[in-house]
Formats: C-alpha cells, sequence, structure tokens
C-alpha cells in the first residue's frame, strides 16, 4: 500500500452527475469524471484488505485492490493490463454496473463510504483509449469456427474471448446494430452508444465478423448454423417483459417499458420510425408500474420528452435508506436507490397494486390502484401480500409496464438446443453459468434469467472456455 492511513485521511468523492437543467436538454451521459488527481486520491482510499470481500463479491472475480494500488500510483497502463484480464469490456461495466463490489467493501461494511471502485474503473478504461494502451490483437487462427448468437454482453464476451483463442467467430443478431440491451435497452445518458461502436469497431479489426439483421430461429439453427460451425453459444438474452393483464391492457397508450426506450435509442441512432408507431411523452402524464432500474430509465426519458408529470409506482414496500437490517451484507442491500432520473423530477409511490386501466374511446385516461399491506410470513418466509380496499385513480396519458423480465422457459431452450443436433442428452444446468447439449452452449440471461450485465458477462467468459477445452478435443 502506497499510503496506508488514506481511508483515515481522505472522504469519499464521487464525480455526481451535470446539473439538471442542463442534462435534461440532451440524451448525453449525466455522469461526470474527477481529474486525474482526485481519482488517484479516490484510489489510495482502497485498504488492502487481508480479505478482499470487494474481489469476492464482484461475479467476474475483478481484482480491485491491485488496479486500485497502481491507479493510486499513477501507473494507469498497469492498472488497465490487470483490470483487463478479468473484465473484457469495463467501459461497459464501469458505467452500468450496479457495484457488486462496493457493497462489500470493507469501508461500506464500516463507515458506509466504500472506495469509488466502478468510477476508478471507468477511469482506468477511458485513460487506456485515450492513451493508446488498447491496441487490435491478431490472433493466430486454429481453423476452427463458432458462431455467437446474440450482441448483448453475454454474446460480446463469449465472441471476444473465443476470438482472442484463434477461433473464427461470427456473431448474429436480430437488431440493426450490434450490442443487444446496451444498444437498445439502456438510454444514452447511462450508456452513450458511441462507446458502444467504439469496442465493436475494434473487436471487427480483430477479426470477429457481426451479422445483423439476422434472426436465427431453431429452424435456421438446426439447418445452417449448427453444421456450418463447429460450436455455437446462444446468448440471446431474456427479452419477454413480464405483461400486466388486467382490464384495459389494450387501451391506446400501455406500452412495456422496452418499447419506449429501444424506440429512442434508435431515433437517437438515426433509424427511421414511422410517426405513427412513434411513443412520445411530451406534455403527457405518465405512469411508470415498476420500481427498478428499467422503470427510472422510463422516467427519465420521459422527462427528457418534456411530459407534463412523472409517476412511478411499485407493489413492494419502500425501503429504509442507506442500510436495511432486513437484507444485512452478504446478501445485496434492498435500500432506497434515487437515480440521476428520479431527481430530475418524479413522484414515486410504494405498497400499489394496478387494478385495471381507465380509457375513453379505447385511449387511456388513467389506472386504478390500490394500496396493499405486507404481512410478514410466520415461517421467516416471503412475505404475505393483502389488499386494504383503499382504491384511487391515478390520471395517466402513458404508461409503461417495466416489471421485469419473465425467465427463459428452460424446457423450451431444451428442445431448441435438442433440435439442433443429434445429441439428445438433457442439458445440465449447474453453478457454471451455461448450458450445453451436443455443441451447441447457452449462456448469460438465456440461462439465468434476467439479471446484471456482469453476471451475463462472467457467465460468458465460462461459456467461452467450455467451448474451448470442447473443441480441442474434437
Amino acid at each position: 500500500m502506497g499510503n496506508p492511513r488514506a481511508f483515515l485521511t481522505i472522504d469519499r468523492k464521487e464525480a455526481g452527475y451535470r446539473p439538471i437543467h442542463e442534462r435534461l436538454e440532451d440524451f448525453s451521459e449525466v455522469e461526470q469524471t474527477l481529474n486525474s488527481s482526485d481519482r488517484r486520491k479516490q484510489a489510495s482510499r482502497c485498504m488492502d484488505c487481508g480479505v478482499p470481500f470487494c474481489h469476492w463479491a464482484c461475479p467476474l472475480g475483478n481484482k480491485q485492490p491491485e488496479w486500485q494500488e497502481f491507479l493510486f500510483k499513477g501507473r494507469w497502463k498497469e492498472a488497465y493490463q490487470v483490470l483487463e484480464t478479468t473484465c473484457d469490456f469495463p467501459e461497459f461495466t464501469g458505467r452500468v454496473c450496479p457495484a457488486l463490489c462496493e457493497k462489500s467493501c470493507v469501508l461500506k461494511l464500516s463507515a458506509d463510504a466504500a472506495v469509488t471502485c466502478r468510477e476508478n474503473e471507468a477511469a482506468i478504461i477511458e485513460a487506456a483509449f485515450r492513451e493508446g494502451y488498447i491496441k487490435p490483437v491478431k490472433p493466430v487462427r486454429n481453423g476452427k469456427r463458432v458462431a455467437v448468437i446474440g450482441s448483448g454482453p453475454a454474446g460480446l464476451v463469449a465472441a471476444n474471448q473465443l476470438n482472442r483463442k484463434g477461433y473464427e467467430v461470427t456473431v448474429f443478431e436480430k437488431d440493426e446494430l450490434p450490442g443487444g440491451l446496451l444498444r437498445f435497452g439502456i438510454p444514452n445518458f447511462k450508456l452513450s452508444k458511441n462507446v458502444i461502436d467504439r469496442r465493436i469497431n475494434l473487436l471487427k479489426e480483430e477479426g470477429i465478423n457481426f451479422r445483423v439483421n439476422t434472426m436465427v430461429g431453431k429452424e435456421i439453427l438446426a439447418k445452417e448454423v449448427v453444421k456450418e460451425f463447429d460450436a455455437v453459444c446462444v446468448a440471446i438474452g431474456a427479452e419477454v417483459p413480464r405483461d400486466l393483464p388486467i382490464e384495459g391492457r389494450n387501451l391506446k397508450g400501455v406500452h412495456f417499458a422496452l418499447e419506449f426506450l429501444g424506440q429512442q435509442n434508435r431515433i437517437l441512432e438515426g433509424i427511421s420510425i414511422p410517426p405513427k408507431n412513434q411513443v412520445n411523452a411530451k406534455g403527457k402524464k405518465v405512469l411508470v408500474i415498476g420500481g427498478g432500474d428499467t422503470g427510472s430509465d422510463c422516467v427519465g426519458t420521459a422527462n427528457r420528452h418534456g411530459a407534463a408529470s412523472v409517476t412511478q409506482i411499485e407493489i413492494l414496500p419502500q425501503p429504509p435508506e442507506h442500510y436495511n437490517p432486513d437484507t444485512p451484507w452478504p446478501s445485496y442491500p434492498q435500500v432506497l436507490k434515487t437515480s440521476s432520473s428520479h431527481e430530475e423530477g418524479c413522484i414515486r409511490c410504494w405498497n400499489l397494486a394496478s387494478c385495471r386501466f381507465i380509457g375513453d374511446r379505447n385511449v387511456l385516461k388513467g389506472v386504478e390502484v390500490e394500496e396493499v399491506e405486507w404481512i410478514p410470513a410466520a415461517d421467516g418466509g416471503r412475505p404475505v401480500m393483502k389488499l386494504t380496499g383503499k382504491k384511487e385513480v391515478i390520471e395517466a396519458d402513458l404508461v409503461f409496464l417495466a416489471m421485469g423480465f419473465v425467465h427463459p422457459e428452460q424446457e423450451g431452450l431444451v428442445k431448441e438446443l435438442e433440435l439442433a443436433t443429434d445429441d439428445r442428452k438433457n442439458i445440465a444446468i449447474d453453478e457454471s453459468g451455461y448450458t450445453r447439449t451436443g455443441n451447441v452452449f447457452a449462456c448469460g440471461d438465456a440461462v439465468s434469467g434476467a439479471s446484471l450485465v456482469v453476471r451475463a458477462m462472467a457467465s460468458a467468459r465460462k461459456a467461452a472456455g467450455a467451448i474451448d477445452q470442447y473443441l480441442q478435443i474434437q
């Protein structure tokens, strides 16, 4: 450690966000950056703990103490070299990861002031690009070909890992551009798309082939892809949104969250959307159903459209701030999260269940909601929801359903993979983070269900290792 007392003398300092009045005028990234001197001071706060819980908590196993030390000493290149051994794309995780490492930082657990691991990570990778530390790698080819289906975080990591091992990799993507959820799910104000383009261009330069606007269904998987390639990695994500099948669901004005977010990102990419299909919140009363990150993204996007008002409701109770005794470490802390989007303007309500959508001449006018109570279970299990009978109507011109995604049906995935191969063995789903039948592997959200970008990336690294091991003995 260069400064063993820094955590006692230097306070946690975050870069913060651009002013609200400024950032509401555009879709540029809201998060600011610290200067190099302040960033190095923040890195010096790492205590180099005897047992680094940050490393344990990270699905990728990032070696935070090591690269924090290099960063503190101003050795940016060495910091990047350590970071990239475990994380393929720190420019993504450094922007959108909820920082599981920080939730387990000893300074977080002892003083509620974790080391700024996520921001430090983003600073290191940006310095690496800026200073030219990142150069295209041209692997020696081994003569074998692998198809990756899906170009989200899992697909890109699998492709990168396999390409570096010498395989000729082709990535199939159903959408107009590669990136998956990163491209069409996360708003630009959280992840600028030129950051994705920069990485995709590098992957192409390293030899990865991308085929966009290509839907690979099970028929194509069986007849073409599997026979053309030595192995296939299915990384299609979990894209089926959870619906709310209540009265009035088909009224004009009720949309899934990703319809709204994906469309906005396409517009910013210059992709044409017919005017009659465009969803615009300007001057409208917006209701977001669902209290998670996707709901927050809808809030921020609606505010940038110039919505008259934005309300976000959640069926669960409001969690406490900072610390929740019901979710002590090492559980993920269920605490109140106020995002940059919430700060821009949003009414937040908890303990509300949606009863019916109310409309006039097939146009949405409001949503009837009912207050609920959560009764602790006698056996200590999941609390039981109880309707209170207290109802009200929230006026709304637009509703966005942001209630998560349906877990991929494993039976359906098994059948699809079995159709693609002569191997009729059942797929074993284990803690490795991927599945396999014959020469077809699956990873990321396609296996686990909707989860974090960092977990999808970790699953893909394991799948790529398993594919390499499989092909070496073929």
